[in-house]
């Protein structure tokens, strides 16, 4: 891929970049030679991984600390790049989170949050980035969706439910942009070793208790797929089973599976 600024390769905005998967997948893009903008809520975590992936593989990282629930943040990363001329060649929207236990229980403001970061910003995000790669005529989009997005989820039904929007809203934009030079990927792990299952209290369901991906992993498998163009990576061969089981079994029988999965 061509490059528009310092770096012979481009620049990739990575969101969710402080752990996990973001993280991994930040590693990778630098050592391709990608320049990186790092977004994350914790300054201290990104500015000590800028400097590592700086002194590693000689790039250049910029640092802009932004929590993706406050809906002005999208906006404000576009106005903080454009201010200093960064264009944006490779957008990974990894920032999301989930939550769990019965909806009719849920903390309301914390639902909408988590709507906010894992839907909406990244939709803001993308269709603020997007034309200019259109324009270009190059430029790879990353979203991480989950395989949760192909079936619902009792006892995480937002977070069920915003994953099918990534995985749905990804593939339709990626058939539109056919033959423009940008692809639009979805990444769909199931259970990865993350801080998630801690933050959405799952910790202890059967989905986390069996066999966990490792981020590193999943972000090479989410990477190479990106990079080839893919429009959907689900991750593992178990999980890919599964999501076609999901497709010729019957909701009654995918709800109640699901439904012990999410419950310890």
């Amino acid at each position: 891929m061509s490059r528009t600024g310092d770096s012979d390769v481009g620049v990739a905005l990575v969101t969710g970049a402080s752990s996990g998967i973001g993280l991994e997948l930040s590693r990778l893009l630098a050592a391709d030679g990608y320049d990186l903008v790092l977004v994350a809520r914790s300054e201290d975590t990104l500015r000590k991984l800028g400097e590592e992936l700086q002194g590693d593989h000689g790039v250049n990282v910029t640092v802009v600390v932004k929590d993706l629930a406050r809906p002005e943040s999208p906006a404000e990363i576009q106005s903080a790049l454009e201010e200093r001329d960064i264009p944006v060649d490779v957008l990974v929207n990894n920032a999301g989170f989930g939550t769990s236990g019965p909806f009719a229980e849920a903390d309301l403001d914390r639902e909408l949050d988590e709507i906010q970061v894992n839907v909406t910003a990244l939709t803001e995000l993308t269709r603020r980035f997007l034309p200019q790669m259109v324009e270009r005529g190059e430029g790879r989009i990353l979203n991480v969706a989950s395989t949760a997005a192909f079936q619902p989820g009792p006892y995480m039904a937002v977070y069920y439910a915003t994953k099918a929007y990534v995985l749905s809203f990804s593939e339709a934009i990626s058939e539109e942009l056919r033959g423009t030079g940008v692809t639009v990927t979805a990444l769909c792990p199931g259970a990865t070793e993350t801080n998630f299952d801690e933050r959405a209290g799952v910790s202890d369901t059967p989905l986390f208790r069996g066999n966990v991906a490792s981020a590193a992993d999943v972000a090479e498998m989410g990477y190479r797929a990106t990079m080839d163009g893919k429009a959907v990576a689900v991750y593992g061969k178990k999980a890919k089973l599964l999501t076609l089981l999901v497709r010729v079994t019957p909701r009654s029988i995918v709800r109640k599976v699901t439904r012990r999965m999410n419950t310890a």
